[in-house]
């Protein structure tokens, strides 16, 4: 079994390539999976969630080998509780993070048992937030999850003021059953484009579906609206997409499946 890493590949990395550099070791406090991964290009820094630890880690941008995180949020009077996303805003110097019914919100540069700056919660955000993505240029937060309908949870994206705190109602909600959002993971915002691409699992089991993919909307979009391009789909490639990244230079979308245990490429000049 390999140990906990954080790997890099070259760009045009193919098939069973090895990684160029990897980040491994105790001192890097890396768990046994992290399920997002936040590059910020304006500071070179590697931001992700630790679970176990109930924290947040941030690496230098060309960190490698048993390399030690340069900050780490945790403590009590962080409120992590179980941290799976996370979101860099390097334009505000802000970190959001998602906890289900919340999302809290902390200084770029916080260290060790730190309070959030804001938090995001209350019956009227509608909130089940499984991912985040934030539009440093319209000012937007965008969540994705299952939002409480009910008795039901209706996976949904959510549209929010980037500074919204305390218990506030939506600007937009896109939800229903033309969407196709069933079980949504990451997602991305392009704000020069106005989009927001979003990982979908499907029906069927939540290990795989046959119904997998990424979908993209617009910002302006609200209620049940399809999603303008699809990558995957019914009898895709896709099984069990988790990330998604984009590559605005080289116009393509980089994907992530658990199932295939891969990281696929796409070209998409269309997007950018």
């Amino acid at each position: 079994m390999a140990h906990p890493q954080l790997a890099a590949f070259a760009r045009l990395a193919d098939g069973g390539a090895r990684p160029v550099r990897s980040v491994a070791g105790q001192k890097t406090l890396l768990a046994r999976t992290h399920h997002a991964i936040v590059y910020d290009p304006i500071h070179d820094e590697i931001v992700l969630p630790q679970n176990i630890g109930q924290a947040i880690l941030t690496f230098r941008g060309g960190a490698n080998g048993e390399e030690a995180p340069i900050r780490m949020i945790q403590g009590p009077k962080t409120q992590l509780i179980a941290p799976n996303r996370v979101e860099v805003d390097a334009v505000h110097n802000e970190i959001f993070v998602p906890e289900d019914d919340h999302v809290l919100v902390f200084p770029r540069e916080a260290n060790g048992d730190v309070a959030p700056l804001r938090i995001l919660r209350g019956p009227d955000t509608r909130l089940g937030a499984d991912a985040v993505a934030v539009d440093p240029v319209h000012n937007l937060l965008i969540v994705s999850g299952a939002v409480r309908v009910g008795r039901e949870r209706v996976t949904s994206l959510l549209l929010f003021n980037r500074t919204d705190e305390g218990n506030v109602k939506p600007k937009a909600v896109i939800s229903g059953p033309r969407t196709g959002l069933v079980g949504t993971g990451l997602i991305q915002v392009y704000p020069p484009a106005g989009k927001i691409l979003v990982t979908v699992r499907g029906t069927g089991n939540q290990l795989v579906s046959d119904d997998g993919f990424v979908g993209v909307w617009n910002l302006a979009d609200q209620g049940d609206v399809p999603p303008r391009w699809t990558i995957g789909g019914p009898k895709g490639m896709l099984q069990q997409v988790r990330g998604v990244a984009l590559d605005p230079k080289h116009k393509s979308v980089i994907i992530s499946d658990k199932r295939l245990n891969a990281v696929l490429t796409y070209y998409f000049p269309e997007l950018f």
